[in-house]
């Protein structure tokens, strides 16, 4: 409970400041993706707003990498998780180093909500049997987080992603800097996380068609208790 804990306060920061960029200042760039790439020039200023961001985010991929080899306990899915973390790493270092730093808020914007969502349904599944009694509220809470949290997948990492980021990646940038470097190689690695994105998807399809056919009866954090659970891993799942 402690590690979600944390993570629920790290994701709800990190996701909060980033909304805070896109919709409380002048950047335009969640309703306006290609402007992403407007007047943008190598070697450009990095405003310092979205400089704290980055810093922010690199610490903790940095450390999520450290924690996936050393700390957490190796599971059916730590590979993608691995490979998830590294990609998202150098997503975040390469953006900043090569001024995509517009492209990789929208980025953290668009994924950071959905473990928001999965932590602080974690959470519940706790609190619901704390002290050894059964909490009800807790319960129907962590159901509900669950549908959010399905919902909300598909829509902020399946629609608005590839509507969004990729639509300005791949196409937009091409428009305002013809001979923009790197284009291959980071629509390579943004369309590495679209896949990855799609792969933890059908685990909550899987666990979702459990749930409905009564096999599931109820949402549990099954990582830590049930390493052959296949469909019920996707709650398990962060980004």
């Amino acid at each position: 409970m402690p590690e979600s804990a944390w993570k629920f306060l790290f994701y709800s920061t990190a996701w909060g400041y980033s909304a805070y960029l896109l919709f409380g200042t002048n950047y335009p760039f969640f309703h306006d993706p290609p402007s992403v790439f407007y007047d943008w020039k190598p070697g450009m200023e990095v405003p310092r707003d979205i400089a704290v961001a980055y810093l922010l985010q690199g610490s903790f991929y940095g450390h999520s990498i450290y924690a996936t080899l050393y700390m957490d306990a190796w599971r059916k899915d730590s590979v993608v998780m691995l490979l998830h973390h590294v990609v998202t790493l150098i997503l975040i270092v390469f953006s900043y180093a090569f001024r995509y730093h517009n492209v990789g808020i929208l980025v953290l914007f668009l994924h950071d909500i959905n473990d928001v969502q999965l932590e602080f349904t974690k959470l519940n599944v706790y609190f619901k049997f704390r002290g050894g009694v059964y909490h009800r509220l807790n319960d129907f809470i962590s159901d509900l987080g669950c549908i959010s949290f399905s919902l909300s997948w598909f829509w902020f990492r399946l629609y608005w992603f590839p509507l969004k980021v990729l639509y300005a990646t791949c196409h937009c940038s091409l428009l305002s800097v013809p001979d923009i470097p790197f284009y291959f190689f980071f629509n390579a690695l943004l369309l590495t996380l679209l896949l990855m994105n799609i792969y933890w998807f059908l685990y909550i399809v899987v666990f979702a068609a459990k749930v409905l056919t009564g096999q599931v009866r109820e949402v549990s954090d099954v990582r830590e208790y049930d390493e052959a659970g296949d469909g019920a891993r996707a709650l398990a799942s962060g980004k």
